[in-house]
Order: C-alpha cells, then sequence, then structure tokens
C-alpha cells in the first residue's frame, strides 16, 4: 500500500523518507480512557520495547508474538511508541492490533533494514499531518550515521498529530538511547531537546522511549526535563500502579526497580493514570521490557 503524503517540516533525504504506513488487520474497540462526561477526552499512551525478533530459544518471537498480541489487545493504546521492532515483527503486530491502527517508521539502516522507533496510532482517533525521523549523530540527516562512539545506530521517529476527539494537535517523538555510551547518551539528549525546542512550542507533546538509564539522577534524564521542558508521567501521575523494573531479561520482576523507559510530555499535559504493565502468558512474557503507558490529557 503507498504511503499517505504529509507535509514535512525538515525535507528529508529521498532515501531516508522512505516511511512505512501499514493499516492493521483486526477488531480493536475504543480505549477504556474514554473521559466522564464534561472532562477532556482522554488519550492512552504506551512505550514499548518489543525485543527485536530472533528465532532463538527460549523466548522466540514465535513463542512471544501471542503474549504480545494479548497484551496490546488489552491495554488498547491509541498511541504506541516502539523500540527495538524489525520489519516483519512490526507487520505482525500490524496484523494483531487490527484495523483501526497504522503506523509509521523507518529502519535505523534505512527503509526496512534494521531496527525501527515505529509509532503506532488509532487512526480514528489521531490523522498524522507531519512526520520526520532524524538519527542521532553529528549527521542527523545521514542515514544510519553514529558519530558519538556508541554501540549501535540510534535515531528519532517524530509525527504531528490531529486529535479528532479533541480538534487539537500534538507532537509525538520516539527513540531509543544507545545501550552502552553514557556520552553517546547525553549527545542525544542534547539534539533531541534541541530538535523539541524547534518545533512549534505551542502545541504538547508526548515523548516515549527506551533511555537505557534510570529515571532521576542522570545527566540524561535531567537534559531531557530540564532541557526539553518535559515532565516525567510517572511522577506527575494523579494514580500509578506497582512500580517495577522496566527491565526484566526474562527474569523475576524487581520491584521498585529503575525505570529506564518513560514516557514524558510538557508541563502542561495532564497525567490522569500511569502502569507499569506486567502482563505475561503462561509465563510468557511478551518482551525483556515491561511496557509503560499513561492516560493522558492533552
Amino acid at each position: 500500500m503507498p504511503a499517505p503524503v504529509f507535509s514535512r517540516r525538515h525535507g528529508m533525504r529521498a532515501a531516508a523518507a522512505t516511511a512505512l504506513v501499514l493499516p492493521l488487520v483486526a477488531q480493536a474497540q475504543d480505549a477504556a480512557a474514554d473521559a466522564p462526561s464534561g472532562e477532556r477526552p482522554r488519550l492512552t499512551a504506551m512505550t514499548f520495547n518489543l525485543r527485536y525478533a530472533s528465532d532463538t530459544e527460549p523466548n522466540s518471537w514465535a513463542q512471544r508474538r501471542p503474549a504480545m498480541r494479548e497484551l496490546l489487545r488489552r491495554a488498547r493504546p491509541q498511541l504506541l511508541g516502539t523500540q527495538e521492532g524489525l520489519y516483519g515483527q512490526l507487520r505482525d503486530i500490524a496484523h494483531d492490533l487490527g484495523p483501526r491502527y497504522a503506523w509509521l517508521g523507518t529502519g535505523r539502516a534505512g527503509g526496512s533494514r534494521d531496527e525501527f522507533m515505529a509509532v503506532f496510532h488509532d487512526a480514528d482517533r489521531l490523522e498524522p499531518l507531519e512526520y520526520d525521523h532524524f538519527w542521532l549523530s553529528d549527521t542527523p540527516y545521514v542515514i544510519g550515521s553514529n558519530t558519538w562512539g556508541g554501540a549501535v545506530v540510534r535515531m528519532v521517529t517524530w509525527v504531528r498529530f490531529l486529535d479528532r476527539a479533541t480538534d487539537r494537535q500534538f507532537y509525538a517523538l520516539n527513540t531509543h538511547l544507545d545501550h552502552r555510551s553514557q556520552h553517546a547518551r547525553e549527545r542525544a539528549a542534547a539534539l533531541i531537546t534541541e530538535r523539541l525546542h524547534g518545533l512549534d512550542t505551542t502545541l504538547p507533546r508526548v515523548v516515549t522511549g527506551d533511555f537505557n538509564v534510570a529515571a532521576h539522577g542522570d545527566p540524561v534524564y535531567d537534559a531531557m526535563l530540564d532541557g526539553g521542558a518535559l515532565v516525567d508521567t510517572w511522577d506527575t501521575a494523579e494514580r500509578r500502579s506497582k512500580q517495577y523494573a522496566t527491565f526484566h531479561g526474562y527474569g523475576p520482576l524487581v520491584p521498585d526497580g529503575d525505570r529506564i523507559d518513560w514516557i514524558l510530555t510538557s508541563p502542561g499535559v495532564r497525567t490522569r493514570h500511569a502502569v507499569i504493565d506486567t502482563y505475561s502468558r503462561d509465563g510468557q512474557f511478551p518482551s525483556d521490557h515491561l511496557p509503560v503507558r499513561a492516560v493522558l490529557e492533552l
């Protein structure tokens, strides 16, 4: 299916502009986050490091996919930023979520190659108006560039959405920072905050990602919140679930452990509820990370 045409803010290079927008194929219903009468409609956002698909046992993608499908159908996020997904894996998730959803993304090596920072959305609720990608390097529009000593290539996908339920617009930005190099993570946080400041400052923003450092007490976290003028939905939520380390590596869950997967927003966004989702199916976790979701009023 050909990708629809959206306006671009930065004028992507022709090859880098190959963003994949795919319809999803099963039935989905309205999110459970519908607002009570008289209140602003709520939006359920989720960040989820999917763990890239492999055939390696245990925890192969074939084993994990049923648990992933059930978790997503239960959560029904209207905005979902994913990390590590491979093209075929994302197509599987697209099929399992249902026809109301679509997604945007490009592989970090360009086109369908390597991992994606995909952004899934409820297409009945959210209309993408503008989108772009950039690489976390000194040459952000060079596909696959990596100049800061990171272990692997890292990138960002962002989208400007129209929320049809409110007739308001907002930005969604999704990323995955390096897992080894603190220098690369700090440079990445600086670039992301710079780019956030370059967007329309009158519009709310929702930032999802695996940042590979614990929330609080790290320069990356401080840069995203202070430099990026963002707040952490886990801290600002009116209600929240029990906290667990969001990376578990298929081992026992760690209560009160490090949150390395975050949903950040601009300060004017109200967070009604934040959840670290511990769903597993017959002992099988969907990923080596736990997804985080937040119910928002933009």
